[in-house]
C-alpha cells in the first residue's frame, strides 16, 4: 500500500487540516477583541463577532456532511482549506467591522467543512474499538495549535500588526489544501449510505450527544471573548492573554490521547457526561481569578474538564451512529458540528451581553450549574439499551 492511500496518511491530513483551522481560530482569540475595540466595537458587539462564526458553522455543517457522503471526502477537504485561506486574507486586510464579520462568517464555513468531512473520513476508516484512540491523536494535534496559536497571534499582532499572523495562515491553509488533493481514500472503509437528515436527528443517542456538544461548545466559546476582556480590564495585554490560552492548550494536548483511549475502554458516552459534570467547578473557580498567574492555573483546570467532554464526544457520535445502524457518518458529524455551531453562536453572544451587565465573576457563577443540569438530564433520559450496556 502506497503512502497516498494509507490510513495513516489520511489521519495525518485530517490532523493537518484541523490543526490549521484551529490555529486560525485560536489566533483570533487574543487579536479580535483588541482589533474590534480599535474599530469602535462594544463588548456586546465583540461577543456577536465571535458568535457569527457559529452562524455559518450551524448552517453549513449538515449540507456539507451530506454532500461528502455522496461525492467523497477529498474535494470537500480541499474546499475547506481554500475557504479558510480566503477568510484569513479578509482578516489581514479588514479595516472595518463589516469586513471582520464577513471574515468570521467565512471562517465558520471553513471550520464546518473541515471538521465534518475530516471526522467522517476517520469514521469511514476506523472501527469502534479504534476511534477513540484516533480521535485522541487528531485532537492532540489540534490542541497543539491552541497551544501555539494564541501566543503566536498575540506576539505577532504586537510586533507587526493584524496582517502578519493572518497572511501566514492563508499561506499555510493553501498548502494543506494542496496536500489534500494528493489523498487517495484507502480501500478499507465503511460503506456510506444516503440517509435522510431527519432519520439521523431522531435517533435518541445521536440527539443526546448533540445536546452535550451544544453545552460544551457554548461554555468554551463564552469564555473566549469575556476572559480576554476581563484580563484587559486588569491591564493584561494580548500577548500575555495568548499565554493563558496557550498554557491551557499544553494541558489539553497531553490529555486528549489519554481521554481517547479511556473512551475506547470505558465508553465514550460515560466519559462525555463525566466531563460535563466536572466542568462546572472549573467554571465557578475561573470566575474568581485575580491575577495573570491565578488565571493560568484556573483556566488549566477548566480546560482539562472541557477536554474530557470534547474527545469522547467525537467518538460518541460515531458510536451512536453505528449502533443505530446508520452508515451516513457525514450527516452525523454534520449534526455534531451543527451542535457545536449552536453553542458557538449562543455562548459568546450571551456571555458578552451578561459580562457587560453583571461582570465576569457573576457570569461564571451563573453559568456553572448549566453543564451539571444537562448531564443530569441526559443521564436520566438515556435509553434502556444504553443502561444495560453500561452496566455490563
Amino acid at each position: 500500500m502506497s503512502l497516498r492511500n494509507s490510513r495513516a496518511f489520511a489521519v495525518a491530513l485530517v490532523t493537518s487540516a484541523t490543526f490549521t483551522d484551529i490555529l486560525a481560530y485560536s489566533i483570533a482569540v487574543p487579536v479580535l477583541p483588541d482589533l474590534s475595540r480599535r474599530l469602535g466595537a462594544s463588548p456586546t458587539t465583540i461577543g456577536l463577532l465571535f458568535a457569527s462564526f457559529g452562524l455559518t458553522l450551524l448552517t453549513v455543517s449538515i449540507p456539507m456532511g451530506a454532500a461528502s457522503d455522496r461525492t467523497g471526502r477529498r474535494l470537500p477537504l480541499v474546499l475547506g482549506m481554500l475557504a479558510l485561506a480566503a477568510s484569513t486574507t479578509l482578516f489581514a486586510f479588514g479595516n472595518s467591522l463589516p469586513v471582520l464579520f464577513a471574515a468570521r462568517l467565512v471562517q465558520g464555513a471553513a471550520d464546518a467543512i473541515t471538521w465534518v468531512v475530516g471526522f467522517a473520513l476517520l469514521a469511514d476508516l476506523y472501527g469502534p474499538a479504534e476511534r477513540g484512540r484516533v480521535t485522541g491523536i487528531v485532537m492532540s494535534g489540534t490542541s497543539f495549535s491552541f497551544m501555539i496559536g494564541p501566543s503566536l497571534g498575540g506576539w505577532l499582532y504586537e510586533l507587526g500588526g493584524a496582517r502578519m499572523p493572518f497572511i501566514a495562515l492563508a499561506i499555510l491553509a493553501t498548502l494543506v489544501g494542496a496536500a489534500c488533493l494528493w489523498l487517495v481514500v484507502p480501500h478499507r472503509h465503511a460503506d456510506r449510505e444516503i440517509v435522510p437528515v431527519s432519520a439521523v436527528v431522531r435517533t435518541p443517542e445521536i440527539a443526546a450527544c448533540a445536546t452535550a456538544v451544544v453545552t460544551a461548545s457554548a461554555t468554551t466559546s463564552m469564555f473566549e471573548p469575556v476572559l480576554a476582556l476581563h484580563l484587559a480590564s486588569m491591564g493584561i495585554g494580548p500577548a500575555r492573554t495568548g499565554i493563558v490560552f496557550g498554557i491551557a492548550a499544553v494541558v489539553t494536548t497531553t490529555l486528549h490521547p489519554v481521554f481517547g483511549r479511556m473512551a475506547d475502554r470505558w465508553g465514550a458516552r460515560r466519559l462525555t457526561l463525566m466531563g460535563l459534570m466536572l466542568s462546572a467547578p472549573g467554571i465557578a473557580l475561573l470566575g474568581q481569578t485575580w491575577s495573570f498567574e491565578s488565571t493560568i492555573v484556573l483556566y488549566m483546570i477548566s480546560a482539562a474538564a472541557v477536554a474530557l467532554v470534547i474527545t469522547p464526544s467525537l467518538a460518541y457520535m460515531a458510536e451512536a451512529t453505528s449502533e443505530a445502524g446508520i452508515g451516513s457518518f457525514g450527516v452525523a458529524y454534520g449534526l455534531y458540528n451543527m451542535a457545536w455551531g449552536a453553542g458557538l453562536l449562543g455562548g459568546p453572544a450571551v456571555g458578552g451581553f451578561l459580562y457587560e451587565r453583571i461582570g465576569f465573576t457573576a457570569l461564571s457563577l451563573a453559568w456553572a450549574p448549566l453543564p451539571i443540569a444537562v448531564s443530569w438530564f441526559l443521564g436520566r433520559a438515556q435509553s434502556p439499551e444504553v443502561q444495560l450496556n453500561e452496566s455490563l
